[in-house]
């Protein structure tokens, strides 16, 4: 546990020593390119995500049987209908 401080706190003026005397514009650059790196990702991820959503993940038929095996699915449990033997109002 002390041991655990011990590290944190070492961080963490790391990261303070960089601002005044001490700054090292090499951590600066790092920090940036692997943030911008991260941003980058998601963005990336966001954008293959979007397009698998609206193409599916393979010719449209792929999407639109399982969208339809979907709705058997939902039928036949009776997922998301409104129960109407009015039990419930």
């Amino acid at each position: 546990m002390m041991s655990a401080i011990f590290m944190l706190v070492g961080m963490l003026s790391n990261f303070a020593g960089q601002i005044g005397p001490n700054y090292d514009p090499l951590f600066y650059d790092v920090m940036t390119y692997i943030f911008a790196t991260m941003m980058f990702a998601v963005f990336l991820l966001g954008v293959i995500a979007f397009w698998l959503r609206a193409h599916g993940l393979g010719q449209s038929a792929v999407r639109e049987r399982w969208v339809a095996e979907l709705d058997k699915h939902f039928e036949r449990e009776g997922i998301g209908l409104i129960p109407d033997n009015g039990k419930y109002w």
